[in-house]
C-alpha cells in the first residue's frame, strides 16, 4: 500500500506532506501515517509544517468509509476528532501550508493547527456538513469556535457558507494569504521564526490560552463518540 504521507526533517523543521493523488481523504491509513509523522516531530522536537497537494489542502472524511463497516466509520472519527485535540496541544508549532481546498474535516484539521498560510486563489474553504446531511461534530464546533470570528460562525457552521481566500482570511480560517509561488518559501520563513520560540514558553502559554478549548474538547469528543455509536447502531 503506497505512503500517503511524507516526512522531511531539515535542521529542525518537520515538513509533513499529505498527498492520495485526489482529495486528500482523511481516512483510516491517513490518520494513522499522520499521527506516525508527528510522533516523529515530537521525537525529533520539531518545528512541524502540515502540506497538502498543489490545489488541494484536504476535503474531509474518507467518503467510502461511511458505506462500510461501522466500526470503521467510528475509528475514523474518533480519530480524526482526537488529531485535532492532538494538535492543538501539540507541544511545538505546527504552521499549516494550506495549498488549495479545506472542506470539512480539512478544515478542523487546518484550524487546529497554530499559524495558517493559504494559497490567496483557487482555494475554497468550506464546513458543508448541512450541506449533504450530516451535522457537524461536537468537536467541530469547538475547533471552529476557537478560530472563527462570531460574526462568521453561524453562517460558516449552520448555513455552510462556502469561503474564497480573501473572506476565509476575515472570517478566520486561515492567518495569512500569499500568492502559490511564495507559500513555500513564506511557509518556511515562518517556520524558521517559530523555531527561534522557547519550547516551554510556548508550550505553558499555549496550553495556558487553550485550557478552556481543551476542556470543551475533551467533552466534545466525549459526546461525538456517544453519537456516533448511536448511529452506528441505527444504520446498523
Amino acid at each position: 500500500m503506497a505512503s500517503l504521507v511524507t516526512y522531511q526533517l531539515n535542521n529542525g523543521i518537520a515538513t509533513i506532506s499529505m498527498d492520495d493523488g485526489k482529495a486528500n481523504a482523511i481516512g483510516l491509513q491517513m490518520l494513522e501515517e499522520l499521527n506516525a509523522a508527528l510522533d516523529q516531530a515530537e521525537a525529533d522536537q520539531a518545528v512541524v509544517i502540515i502540506a497538502g497537494r498543489p490545489g488541494m489542502f484536504s476535503a474531509g472524511f474518507d467518503l467510502k468509509v461511511f458505506g462500510g463497516d461501522p466500526a470503521d466509520q467510528l475509528k475514523m472519527l474518533t480519530g480524526g476528532a482526537r488529531l485535532s485535540e492532538r494538535l492543538l496541544d501539540f507541544p511545538r508549532p505546527v504552521i499549516a501550508a494550506c495549498t488549495g481546498h479545506a472542506v470539512a474535516m480539512g478544515t478542523f484539521l487546518l484550524m487546529s493547527t497554530d499559524l495558517r498560510i493559504s494559497v490567496n486563489e483557487g482555494a475554497r474553504f468550506h464546513v458543508n456538513e448541512v450541506q449533504i446531511g450530516m451535522t457537524v461534530p461536537h468537536f467541530a464546533l469547538e475547533v471552529c469556535k476557537q478560530r472563527l470570528s462570531p460574526a462568521y460562525l453561524h453562517a460558516a457552521a449552520v448555513t455552510a457558507h462556502p469561503y474564497g481566500p480573501a473572506e476565509a482570511l476575515t472570517a478566520g480560517f486561515v492567518d495569512a494569504i500569499v500568492p502559490a509561488a511564495e507559500l513555500a518559501a513564506t511557509v518556511q520563513a515562518q517556520a524558521e521564526r517559530m523555531k527561534g520560540l522557547i519550547a516551554s514558553s510556548f508550550v505553558a502559554t499555549k496550553r495556558r490560552l487553550r485550557k478552556a478549548t481543551m476542556a470543551a474538547m475533551a467533552t466534545a469528543i466525549e459526546a461525538d463518540i456517544a453519537d456516533w455509536i448511536a448511529l452506528g447502531k441505527a444504520r446498523g
